[in-house]
């Protein structure tokens, strides 16, 4: 693999080794040496060297002559939405919302073109994909994405859209460029996005933002139902107000939050400024 120019302090090194767990996917959960490294890039020593580091720090384990991750992947991701402190806000509102709706509803952020899940709370339905938290989808097809996209300044929103995915999902049905921009006009006007059979057949779903006390947008808050049971009528006209009424309170939250007394021991402050 090329070195990235990434400036004096840049680590390749660190670069190649989130480039190998990377190289894992659905796709190819249990690769060879041979396919981690032409996956990434890397000569095959290189890619042995960090593959036998990952194991050793309990990333990576080897089962035969295949590698699989660890549980302890989780760890990395888990980190940052423990940083957030957003799930923990959100947790009752979410249960609450669960209980009014019998349906799974879930909360995103924006990672390039997709959709990361942070937190959920699912019910036993029977829907054409597994999600679950870090699971990603293009956002472009999601509601919780559109919502997401909707909010982007325009420059930003070029950007995220020239993106390739990196879900590894193929949706079922995706709009035009130009078809999805109309939509993410309509989303920002309205406050909420809906799609439609566009990810999986029988998927369908509202969402809302999540706000700050500032009003930014921090992540999406969706209502998931199965397409063969409930109307979009439903889910406009019963549903969406819950759910918008669940992201007020989650809103509210995060404000008091906010402004909660500083202290020199606090060490878990939350950069809203970074890029959802």
């Amino acid at each position: 693999m090329p070195h990235r120019d990434g400036g004096p302090d840049f680590i390749e090194a660190l670069a190649r080794g989130l480039d190998v767990i990377r190289s894992f996917d659905a796709g190819s959960a249990h690769p060879t040496l041979s396919q981690v490294a032409a996956a990434t890039g890397l000569a095959r020593p290189t890619a042995r060297r960090i593959l036998l580091t990952l194991a050793e720090l309990g990333y990576v384990r080897l089962d035969g002559n295949a590698y699989g991750l660890t549980p302890r992947v989780l760890d990395l991701g888990m980190a940052y939405i423990g940083a957030q402190d957003l799930w923990d806000l959100a947790r009752p509102h979410l249960a609450a919302l669960v209980a009014r709706t019998g349906e799974s509803s879930s909360i995103s952020r924006l990672d390039g073109s997709d959709i990361v899940y942070t937190a959920r709370i699912a019910v036993p339905k029977i829907i054409a994909l597994r999600v679950e938290i870090g699971t990603r989808f293009p956002a472009g097809v999601t509601s919780q994405g559109r919502v997401l996209l909707a909010h982007l300044p325009p420059e930003r929103l070029t950007e995220v859209l020239a993106t390739p995915s990196r879900s590894g999902v193929r949706p079922w049905a995706a709009p035009s460029a130009g078809e999805l921009r109309e939509m993410l006009c309509q989303v920002y006007a309205q406050g909420w996005a809906l799609a439609d059979n566009e990810l999986a057949p029988g998927i369908r779903s509202i969402a809302v933002p999540l706000r700050d006390g500032e009003g930014r947008v921090l992540a999406a808050m969706n209502v998931t139902v199965n397409a063969g049971e409930t109307s979009i009528g439903t889910l406009t006209d019963v549903y969406l107000p819950f759910l918008q009424e669940a992201a007020a309170a989650i809103g509210a939250d995060w404000a008091l939050w906010q402004k909660r007394p500083q202290s020199v021991t606090d060490t878990t402050p939350v950069s809203l400024a970074s890029p959802l």
